[in-house]
This record gives C-alpha cells, structure tokens and sequence, in this order.
C-alpha cells in the first residue's frame, strides 16, 4: 500500500490550505483514513480522521476549522483547513488503516507564518 500526499506549504495566519492523500494498493477498503501532524521534540497526533461510514473525529485543536473528506471508491482523503494558526505548523502524514495493516504517507510540511 502506498499513500501520495499533496498540498502543505507556507500559509499566512489566517489563511487556507487542502491536503489531499490518494492510497493505493489495498485489496480492501480503508477502515478508517486520517491525518495526523508531528513537530519537532514532539509526538505525532492525530489532526482528523474519518472512517469508511463517514464518521469523523477531530482534535480538539482544530474543530471548526477542519473538515476531512473522503472517497471510498477513489481511496482519497482530503483535509480543509481554515483560518490557519501558526501553532498549526508541523509535517502533516497521510494514514490509512486496513485488516492487513496500518500506513503512512511521507508527509507533507505546512508553515503557519504570523
């Protein structure tokens, strides 16, 4: 399985960004596909998630401004985020979870500028 990540850059604070993931490679669907983001010194967590039903799960930090989306026919995951902060900024990684296991796209940087 292999995940492609697209988007990520320098933003202004106040700004938009969309990231989109595309996995491919699974013979089955994706339970669930998400978004998580790591700073330097720091663990990785998750920023969003959505599973195959459409139920999705937000970090605190960012409800209200996020909005994650997928299409299960396409394998693609997108994540809308608004009015950016710079306490946003972090290398954001693509994961997608199946039965036969759990993946990670390379990551992608995105700067929040103040």
């Amino acid at each position: 399985v292999q995940l492609q990540a697209y988007g990520g850059g320098l933003v202004q604070a106040g700004g938009s960004l969309r990231l989109s993931c595309a996995a491919s490679g699974s013979a089955s669907r994706f339970v669930t596909m998400g978004w998580y983001r790591q700073t330097p010194g720091k663990q990785r967590e998750l920023v969003a998630a959505i599973a195959s039903s459409g139920r999705t799960n937000y970090a605190d930090s960012v409800k209200g401004r996020a909005t994650i989306s997928r299409d299960n026919a396409k394998n693609t995951v997108n994540l809308q985020m608004n009015n950016l902060k710079p306490e946003d900024t972090a290398v954001y990684y693509c994961n997608a979870l199946n039965f036969a296991g759990n993946y990670w796209g390379q990551g992608t940087q995105v700067t929040v500028s103040s």
